[in-house]
Order: structure tokens, then C-alpha cells, then sequence
């Protein structure tokens, strides 16, 4: 069911910094800082030859990135993107299997501009998975 590794997202509590660690120090191509309203968050890409990199800051307190910053106050992974042919039918087999989708269990408009939808983390041994149509 799932394809390619899409990008890994680290929550940092300071993307101009994080972009900085990326871009000077280890050489990486980034991407602009973009804000994603509807999901509260800034991002930024990182691109790799094999994958990316999403850098994930709060927008406003009520950001689920937020939260997790106040678990983890230095940062870190938050969780990993993996493309699929047909969001929907994945959700459908998904759920058919016991998996649980968050939220309304309806794909969102994500960072790529792309369907998403996000599954428990409870149920993949802990690591929130994002799934994004490919």
C-alpha cells in the first residue's frame, strides 16, 4: 500500500535557526518558510536526493506543534510521510484493519498541496504516520 518515503517532519521551536543548521552547516537545498494556516504550522523543505526533510514551527499557540513542543521543548521528530496511490482506498483497508485515522477520517489539503490524512500513533508503534496521495 505505501509507496516512497515523502519527508520526515521535525518540530522546531526556531525554523529560521533549524533552516540555518541545514543550509550552513550540512550544505542542504531549502525551501522558503511557508505558512500553513489551515494546519498552524510553518514549514520548510528540506530537499535530499532520496527524500525530504519538514521543518514544522508553531503558528499561534493552539498549533498541535505547540503541544508537542511542550512535551519535548528541545524538538524532534514528529512524525514520517509515506506517498499513496489512492488516499481514500488506503484509509478505507486502513480502518478495515483496526488502524486509526485522525481527525474527521477525511483528507486535508496538505503541505505539497496534496490529500493527507494522519493516522494514530498509537497504532504504528508509536510514530505518528502521515499518508499523502501520490
Amino acid at each position: 500500500m505505501i509507496g516512497r518515503l515523502n519527508h520526515v517532519a521535525i518540530a522546531v521551536k526556531d525554523i529560521a535557526a533549524a533552516t540555518a543548521l541545514y543550509r550552513d552547516t550540512l550544505g542542504a537545498q531549502v525551501s522558503e518558510q511557508v505558512a500553513q494556516h489551515a494546519h498552524g504550522v510553518t514549514t520548510v523543505f528540506i530537499h535530499l536526493p532520496n527524500t525530504k526533510i519538514e521543518l514544522l514551527e508553531p503558528l499561534g499557540e493552539g498549533s498541535p506543534i505547540a503541544k508537542f513542543l511542550e512535551r519535548n521543548p528541545d524538538g524532534g521528530i514528529h512524525h514520517i510521510c509515506y506517498e499513496v496511490e489512492d488516499i481514500l482506498a488506503a484509509r478505507d483497508q486502513l480502518k478495515a484493519n483496526g488502524a486509526r485515522v485522525l481527525g474527521d477520517g477525511e483528507p486535508k489539503i496538505g503541505a505539497h498541496g496534496k490529500p493527507v490524512l494522519f493516522l494514530h500513533p498509537k497504532d504504528f508503534n508509536g510514530t505518528l504516520v502521515e499518508l499523502e496521495q501520490a
